[in-house]
């Protein structure tokens, strides 16, 4: 038997299954937390935010249209919870993620204190991010981090796409502009 589709299950869910909402939960927890985890520091208002989104969905499950795709809504209810916490604590440092991802090789490979050049490359770029401006950071975590691809991000941010293309590009050169500033 094929696995159901999230968009089936929100279906279900919409005709009065309200235990299947507890598969889209078993799917979409660690997603939503470690897209949490790039906007906020502190692990402890990570989960309870998550909580929050899921509660949300929850609630409002029945305005999702099952025509659309269930992550792109879910994404745009995290998307609006934390950047209210953001709002709430400005200047938090964003968590770490893969340098190679935006930075192609920026500390060799074979180098055997590769454990501290990678910590300080973490805080440098922890730093970068929180500086960027949040119409550009969460753009490169949608894509960089998420996978999430242009019409995706489009929708949770509720952006063209012909933006979210400005937005990565844009992004991309200030995060490499403040990072050269810290070096």
């Amino acid at each position: 038997m094929p696995e159901q589709t999230d968009e089936q299950i929100a279906l279900l869910v919409q005709r009065g299954d309200l235990e299947a909402f507890g598969l889209l939960i078993e799917r979409y927890q660690q997603k939503i937390s470690r897209y949490g985890r790039k906007f906020l520091a502190n692990y402890q208002d990570i989960e309870d935010l998550v909580q929050e989104v899921f509660i949300k969905a929850y609630v409002n499950i029945r305005s999702f249209d099952t025509n659309r795709k269930f992550s792109s809504w879910l994404y745009r209810i995290a998307h609006n919870e934390y950047i209210n916490a953001l709002k709430k604590k400005k200047h938090e440092a964003v968590p770490f993620f893969d340098p190679d991802t935006l930075f192609p090789h920026p500390v060799a490979k074979e180098k055997t204190d590769r454990d501290v050049l990678d910590s300080d490359l973490k805080q440098s770029l922890d730093l970068s991010l929180d500086q960027l401006d949040p119409k550009y950071r969460e753009p490169i975590i949608l894509y960089f981090l998420e996978e999430m691809n242009y019409q995706e991000i489009a929708e949770v941010l509720h952006i063209p796409m012909s933006t979210v293309g400005v937005r990565l590009n844009r992004g991309k050169l200030k995060l490499r502009e403040v990072y050269n500033k810290q070096q």
